[in-house]
């Protein structure tokens, strides 16, 4: 059965969503991603994010939930007191869980050489099931937010 990478952003979950957990059936809006953002890697592999805000083109999406990794990223200053923190290559980290979680981490700290360092949740990477599966047509939610088990049409 074909399936799809997503990308749930920490803020996006943290703002509206409704934590949600492998077998479960979900109707998300979603955005794809172009050329650029794939090259960039920010959303860490995914094809797609989910997207419950703004003037973005999206589409409805109905799958069922296959897995979930919750993506952790370090990041650091570049220069002392810039107040910007960059990703650090090479510091993605995936934790399989079973169910997302509503909160994120961060914890920031200094470096040896005075630059501010942050360890980060930054979402979690979702592995859809596509249409065609059974009993994948949850009806979608204000917000994006993903079916409640039992939830039909």
């Amino acid at each position: 059965m074909p399936t799809m990478r997503v990308f749930y952003e920490d803020w996006q979950m943290e703002c509206c969503g409704r934590p949600f957990s492998v077998g479960d059936e979900i109707c998300w809006r979603l955005a794809e991603l172009d050329e650029e953002q794939l090259r960039e890697g920010r959303y860490h592999g995914a094809r797609a994010w989910v997207q419950n805000h703004g003037d973005v083109p999206r589409h409805k999406t109905v799958g069922r939930v296959r897995s979930i990794d919750v993506v952790h990223q370090d990041y650091a200053e570049k220069q002392q007191g810039s107040h910007t923190l960059e990703p650090v290559p090479g510091t993605v980290s995936l934790e399989p869980v079973g169910t997302c979680p509503k909160w994120f981490r961060y914890e920031e700290s200094e470096a040896d050489n005075g630059l501010r360092r942050a360890r980060r949740t930054d979402g979690v990477l979702v592995t859809l099931e596509l249409p065609g599966s059974p009993g994948a047509s949850l009806p979608e939610l204000p917000g994006g937010a993903p079916g409640e088990p039992g939830d039909r049409p």
